[in-house]
């Protein structure tokens, strides 16, 4: 019987980031994966596919709306579709191996296969059992659908299925606006696609700026993309290759249909536990269906920890990775710590939309005194030779501290943009803190500081 410090159960980016932090703090380390690559859904079926889809749906954009304005003349370039899928493909390959690499180099065992934790101490993997002083369940989340919608991944699709279509569908309804439905939805629209999003909310992106969800509708309506707003989806039917997708309005109760070639279900993401056998091990769970864990990310059994998507908070990437590290420090008998209160948000259309902190909505609601500061990309050099002059930064501050509490924008960049707020957020730094830092220009960032500017005697260029 094989013995570690750590087995990690999962090696998505909570779970490899975990094992490679613990081989790095001298721990003898095993990752367990099912998958035939390493990554976990991010790096195969989410985050990396998806962002190469988005990076050359832009390129096509760029060439149809904007090189002709810049002297770049000539026939728009055709879409090959199954050379776009190779492309995302290949994107996913060098990284999943990227990590195979970092997995040898850190002498990481991979135990192949699917986990379950017989009991404390213990994990078998296929008829094998192996020992570990630690356990880490890192193993992520699935998507989740709704009654009445049944999903074949051919007609009615998850975002697995919509990254491997095989063809470009002329019309599609995404349920759901959340980030995965905006993201992949504009890909296809982009690409040709009559695209509706229908969402059961009145506003997109639940829990964002109540400014940036207005202002990115707005932006996404003209770039050809369809809302139905504050509408239920009663069910989905599919015949001959179509689908139908029946929805009543909340306003007045009245039922609507449309027809599809691919419905996206794009309705969020449950945690993934399948098969660990927690029940047996008396492992505490949410009403939502995540583990409960303490401060130090340790379930109700001692030795076994639980990290990403399958506990609470935001089901984030970088979260993951963060808590990955930090219970690895914790597990060494070091200390390990996440700021939950500085972890950004972004989502990769374009523009992109980018999010820290608080919102103007959240500070309301605690009756908490701030100010805004906001800065319109239209203002910026940058942006505006580079036709990415839609949208802003807005930053809260407190109004008498000067403190930053949140930080929101949609514009070109935003998620790189984000970071120097997420930077200035962890050393406590005010809005002030930010103006007097000096930004290259002619750069996006000088909107950042503009942004600051307006928390005080006022922007420069506005």
């Amino acid at each position: 019987m094989a013995q570690y410090d750590v087995i990690v159960i999962g090696s998505g980016p909570g779970g490899y980031v975990c094992a490679i932090r613990c081989a790095q703090l001298g721990l003898k380390t095993a990752c367990v994966e099912g998958r035939e690559t390493l990554g976990g859904t991010c790096l195969n079926v989410g985050c990396i596919p998806s962002k190469a889809l988005l990076h050359a749906s832009h390129q096509l954009h760029e060439a149809e709306h904007n090189f002709a304005k810049m002297g770049l003349k000539g026939k728009s370039p055709s879409v090959d579709w199954k050379q776009m899928l190779t492309y995302k493909q290949e994107t996913i390959d060098t990284n999943t191996k990227g990590i195979e690499f970092l997995f040898k180099k850190n002498k990481i065992d991979w135990i192949k296969g699917w986990a379950s934790i017989p009991g404390a101490g213990k994990v078998k993997v296929g008829d094998e059992t192996f020992d570990a002083k630690n356990i880490i369940i890192a193993t992520g989340s699935e998507p989740s659908s709704l009654p009445g919608v049944e999903v074949d991944e051919k007609t009615v699709v998850t975002s697995t299925g919509a990254l491997e279509l095989p063809k470009i569908p002329k019309k599609m309804v995404v349920i759901g606006a959340g980030v995965i439905g905006l993201e992949l939805g504009s890909v296809y629209s982009r690409l040709g696609a009559e695209v509706t999003v229908i969402e059961f909310l009145d506003a997109i992106t639940p829990g964002m700026d109540g400014e940036v969800q207005k202002s990115f509708q707005r932006i996404l309506k003209k770039q050809g993309m369809d809302f139905v707003m504050g509408a239920a989806v009663q069910k989905t039917e599919t015949a001959k290759g179509k689908a139908k997708v029946t929805y009543k309005l909340r306003k007045d109760d009245s039922e609507h249909e449309i027809e599809a070639d691919t419905v996206l279900v794009a309705t969020g993401r449950k945690p993934y536990a399948e098969g660990l056998g927690l029940d047996s091990l008396g492992i505490e769970m949410t009403q939502r269906g995540q583990i409960k864990v303490g401060r130090d990310w340790q379930t109700n059994v001692k030795g076994i920890y639980a990290i990403g998507d399958v506990i609470e908070g935001p089901m984030l990437a970088h979260k993951a990775e963060d808590e990955g590290m930090a219970v690895a420090e914790q597990v060494a008998g070091k200390h390990g710590h996440v700021n939950y209160g500085v972890i950004p948000g972004v989502i990769y259309t374009h523009p992109e939309v980018a999010n820290v902190g608080a919102t103007e909505e959240m500070l309301k609601e605690e009756g908490r005194a701030y100010k805004v500061g906001k800065f319109m990309f239209m203002g910026n050099g940058r942006a505006k030779a580079n036709f990415a002059a839609d949208g802003f930064v807005k930053i809260l501050a407190d109004k008498e501290t000067d403190r930053i509490l949140g930080c929101h924008i949609i514009g070109p960049a935003a998620g790189d943009l984000i970071h120097e707020v997420c930077v200035a957020m962890e050393f406590g730094a005010s809005a002030e803190d930010l103006a007097l830092t000096c930004h290259a220009h002619p750069t996006y960032s000088e909107a950042v500081r503009e942004a600051a500017l307006a928390c005080g005697d006022g922007p420069i260029h506005s």
